[in-house]
Formats: structure tokens, sequence, C-alpha cells
């Protein structure tokens, strides 16, 4: 697999380990110490370290249901329905104009 010539890689990155092919290394920079620390007691509360909180954090954030696929209308319509609809009067359209000829 790949390896990282620049160490520290310069960004956050995802790099295969060649010894185990099946586990990654996710580096997160710049992350403020506000987000840290809640993830820090987050970790605590849940009896884990906060490597092991924030690989549960991405496991249950990509495997949830993905949220229902559809049309933007249809959803706006949907959410909307429980306040009734409104009929409106469309205006008469006049047949399309004729482009301008410009001569020479």
């Amino acid at each position: 697999m790949g390896q990282c010539t620049v160490f520290p890689p310069p960004c956050a990155v995802i790099a295969s380990n060649d010894s185990i092919d099946s586990m990654a290394t996710l580096t997160i920079r710049q992350l403020d110490e506000k987000t840290k620390t809640r993830l820090r007691v987050r970790a605590a509360h849940h009896g884990r370290s906060m490597e092991e909180e924030a690989r549960e954090i991405l496991r249950s954030a990509l495997t949830a249901a993905s949220p229902m696929k559809g049309n933007l209308a249809e959803t706006i319509r949907r959410r909307f329905a429980a306040f009734g609809g409104l009929e409106l009067e469309l205006p008469r359209r006049d047949p399309m104009r004729r482009a301008a000829e410009f001569g020479e």
C-alpha cells in the first residue's frame, strides 16, 4: 500500500499500514480545544479512550440509515403538506417574441 514520504503529513491523511491492510490511520489537524474537550468528556462518560470514542462516532455516523431519497420539490411538498395547499391562477402567457434581426 502507499507510504507517506513527508512526516508528519502536511494535512489530514488516511494512510494505509502495509502490515495491517484492514486498518488505517487518520490524523485530524486544527481541532479546536472545545471540540477536543467535549470528545474527552464524552469518551470518559462511555468508558472509552478518546481514540475509541472518535472511531465509534465515525462508525455510527457512516453506518446510520441514509436520509430518504427523492427530489427537493417532493421533500418540500411533504414537509408543508400539513398546512394545506394553495391554488394559484397562472397568468396568461403571450406567444414567444421573435428575435431581433440586424441587417448589414
